[in-house]
Order: C-alpha cells, then structure tokens, then sequence
C-alpha cells in the first residue's frame, strides 16, 4: 500500500531543485528522490515537473511515497567478486567489484553491496535512508575497490562524522591520458551536476567545495599511473577533475577519454580503484588502514601500457 503525503514546501528549501528539495525533506538520497520524480509520484502545485525544476517556498508538494517493507530486488542473492576484507562487531570492509552498486535505488536492478552483505549473513547500522542503511561511503558502480559499511549505531554515527569532517585517509591508483603538468598537485574546484547532461557531473561555477590531490607514480608513452588522495568526496570527483584538466582517466568514455586507447587496453570502464582506506576505529580508537589489491581487468591494461612503453 502506498503512502501519499502532501505538505507545503518550506521556505528555507526555496531555490532548490525538486529532487535536492525532496532529498532534505524525507531523507532520501538524491538519486532515491529522482527515481519517484521519474516514476510520476511527486506533484507540484498539482503539476508534474521534472527533477531539475526549481521549487518555491509555500508551494504544495504530493509526494506518493512506495510501501516500505516491500524488500529491493534479489535482496539475498549473494554478489560474485565481493570480498570482506575486515571485519569486527562495529564494521565490514570489503572489496567492491566492477558493476557493483553500494546500496538499492531506483532504475538500478544489478547487485549491490548491501545485498551481498545481506546475503553473507550480515546486519548492518539501521541508521540512513532507508534504501541504504549502514552505508557511510559510496563508490561508483564502475569504480572498484575498498568501501566500509557501519555495522553498529555508534559506528555509523562516527564514520558518518569522520567522512564529513575529512578525517578518512582516501587513496585511490588512477592511470590518466597523458602526462599531468605539474607531475604532483592538487586541483580545487567546485562539482555540481552537469548542466546539459543529467547522469554526468562537471566542475561549475557555485558548485560544491572539491579537492583532489594527485601524484605521478609511474609515467608510460600514452598514460600516467597516479596516486590520488581526495580531500572530498563528491560523486565522480576524480573522474570530473582529471577530465576537467584534459587528462581523464582512461576508459572513460562518458568524460572524454580515447576510446581507442581504451579498446587498445581491453578497458570497458575508466581505469580507477580505490586502493586504500585509512581511519580511526570507532570504538577502539585504534588506526585502521586496509589495502585492496587491482583486480584482474586493470593490472592487465597496466601490464598492455607498460609493455607498450
């Protein structure tokens, strides 16, 4: 049975876009509040606008909300390639896999790492959305490597903090077009949405506070390898940064990357993993940092490249 709620929308949300309005009033992720804007189920003084339409304040907002219960598709079906690489009362960490989600939301029907979980035995903080309870980090569906999930509340509540307050050690290995100038440096500037391009996001004006740290490690004819330390962690930081730069990481078609570069590695995803997670447990107090090793498809196009050179 659905849940239909209509209310006014409050002042201090006016200006914003319909899903970012419906993300701060239910909760929701971003991407939860656009699925129910595509699906039809949210009205604006009556109207069906799109995601991206702004609202203003003392408007009348319908949202019809989906039964809550009702479970994420393959909720317990165990997901090939995910690996627990640590684990204790208060947290797991493991290694995603490419085609991965970190948690259910809507138009994603593939696994998720919060359904594999699930399928491993495992209960995670009840805290957050709904869709992604006990999930403090997320990775890119084609990004692969170590992500944490907070198993008990006061985990959840720490880590949460810990991430918003910049304390979590992200490292991250990315093999980009070209050779960065200078070789070490740091890019600052603002993510927000794309402004033509709704799936993409891009460096704009106004936009969110985003810092990226890089380093060359290894640098080969066509590419360098970098290591990438992110200061923030906006959804597609490092690909929008480098390809803001014109140094996109390779692979990456939806950012400007060559695609015959890519066909030439054996790539069907941009090149980027997230290496190394380093962070204060929440209980212990004791420093944690785990490593996740490149999976199968990127060391191979790193062996091409080096051979190439």
């Amino acid at each position: 049975m659905s849940d239909a709620r209509l209310l006014p929308v409050p002042d201090g949300l006016d200006g914003l876009r319909l899903d970012v309005a419906l993300s701060r009033l239910f909760g929701f992720s971003r991407t939860a509040a656009a699925g129910l804007v595509d699906a039809g189920r949210v009205t604006v003084d009556g109207a069906k606008p799109p995601r991206s339409a702004k609202v203003h304040g003392g408007a009348w907002l319908e949202v019809t909300l989906p039964e809550p219960d009702a479970p994420p598709p393959a909720q317990t079906e165990p997901v090939d390639g995910l690996v627990v690489l640590y684990d204790d009362d208060d947290l797991v960490v493991v290694d995603k896999p490419v085609g991965v989600a970190a948690h259910p939301s809507p138009g994603w029907m593939g696994p998720t790492v919060v359904q594999g979980l699930a399928a491993m035995g495992y209960r995670v903080a009840t805290s957050g959305a709904a869709e992604r309870q006990g999930v403090v980090q997320r990775l890119d569906v084609g990004t692969t490597g170590v992500m944490v999930v907070a198993k008990s509340e006061h985990a959840y509540s720490l880590l949460k903090r810990a991430f918003k307050e910049r304390t979590v050690d992200k490292r991250y290995s990315a093999l980009v077009q070209g050779h960065p100038d200078p070789s070490r440096g740091t890019i600052d500037a603002p993510i927000d949405r794309h402004p033509s391009a709704d799936y993409k996001f891009a460096v704009v004006s106004g936009g969110r506070a985003s810092v990226t740290h890089y380093e060359t490690v290894e640098a080969f004819r066509a590419a360098s390898l970098l290591d990438v330390h992110l200061e923030t962690g906006r959804t597609h930081q490092i690909r929008v940064h480098m390809a803001a730069v014109r140094h996109p990481c390779v692979g990456d078609l939806a950012y400007g990357a060559d695609p015959v570069l890519a066909k030439r590695l054996k790539l069907s995803r941009q090149w980027l993993h997230a290496r190394e997670l380093g962070f204060t447990h929440p209980s212990s107090g004791e420093q944690i940092r785990v490593v996740s090793p490149f999976p199968a498809d990127l060391q191979d196009a790193l062996d091409r490249i080096r051979a190439e050179s």
